[in-house]
């Protein structure tokens, strides 16, 4: 089948992430996606995350790097219960013009079948942005806009327990500048960070996405220094107070981990980072934010 409609991309990190945008009508209806981009400066690679708006969950990132303007990037997934690879190419690379395609193999590599290509065209006119009235934004799955509360710019204070989990009660602090940009009508949204302190430079992005089958969220992060995405947080919102938990693995060992948003008013919010290593029993807070406009 043929899809047609636009791809925007706007830069991250002077350009060692991006996000992807992706908006388009065919005989099966309307497709939205988002691809967001993250350079891995010690590995010299990129990782590609994907997902759609009718699920809101990030896939497995494909991973690979660009040589003689070509791109290739790779992983292993599974596919109708079997394992596969997914290959990724990126070719015919020009000033206004170039082409995707997405291949499946599950024989190890030997053959690839294509089954997703798209080839992109340089816009001249930026396109028009749907109107408010649209079908898209009376959508109202209950959650989709918890979010609205946070986005634009806002002055941000941080505080970082410097040794979680050790005992440690050493604390740094941070100052700087948040943005936070709607996407899918405000069923997604970007955070990006960059703050100063005397323990150094913090630059991140986070991705939020709303799942509108389980009407959840998902909070995935990515910090500059490694441009990998962690263990996403998953949660939603009740009587004005946000609570996001997954388990992931800190200094070799399984712990829990919740995030918090709370006093949530039009020119201000708080956030909480905190790991529990006992189960859930006791938590320690090691991440705060406060947001001022």
């Amino acid at each position: 089948m043929d899809l047609d409609g636009t791809v925007t991309v706007r830069k991250i990190w002077d350009g060692r992430a991006q996000l992807e945008e992706i908006e388009a009508n065919g005989q099966a209806g309307r497709f939205e996606g988002l691809t967001l981009f993250l350079y891995n400066p010690e590995a010299h690679q990129w990782r590609q995350y994907f997902a759609n708006s009718s699920v809101g969950v990030l896939d497995q990132p494909a991973i690979g790097e660009f040589k003689n303007g070509r791109g290739e990037f790779f992983d292993q997934e599974t596919f109708n219960g079997r394992a596969i690879f997914v290959r990724m190419i990126w070719s015919e690379i020009t000033a206004d013009s170039h082409r995707l395609e997405q291949s499946f193999s599950d024989d190890g590599g030997e053959t690839w079948e294509p089954n997703f290509i798209a080839t992109l065209t340089r816009e001249r006119e930026t396109p028009k942005s749907p109107p408010a009235d649209s079908a898209q934004a009376l959508d109202s799955h209950e959650g989709q806009h918890d979010f609205d509360f946070n986005f634009g710019a806002w002055k941000t204070h941080i505080t970082r327990l410097e040794h979680p989990l050790s005992g440690s009660h050493s604390w740094v602090e941070y100052d700087g500048i948040s943005n936070v940009s709607k996407i899918w009508n405000g069923s997604a949204s970007l955070f990006e960070l960059e703050a100063t302190g005397p323990a150094g430079h913090v630059e991140g992005v986070g991705l939020r996405l709303y799942n509108p089958k389980s009407h959840q969220w998902s909070l995935n992060w990515a910090n500059s220094r490694d441009g990998i995405i962690g263990t996403p947080t998953v949660g939603g919102f009740s009587n004005g107070q946000g609570q996001f938990y997954d388990q992931e693995e800190f200094q070799g060992k399984v712990i829990l981990d919740r995030n918090g948003f709370s006093d949530i008013k039009p020119d201000s919010s708080h956030f909480e980072q905190a790991f529990s290593d006992d189960g859930g029993k006791d938590w320690e807070t090691n991440w705060i934010m406060t947001f001022t406009r």
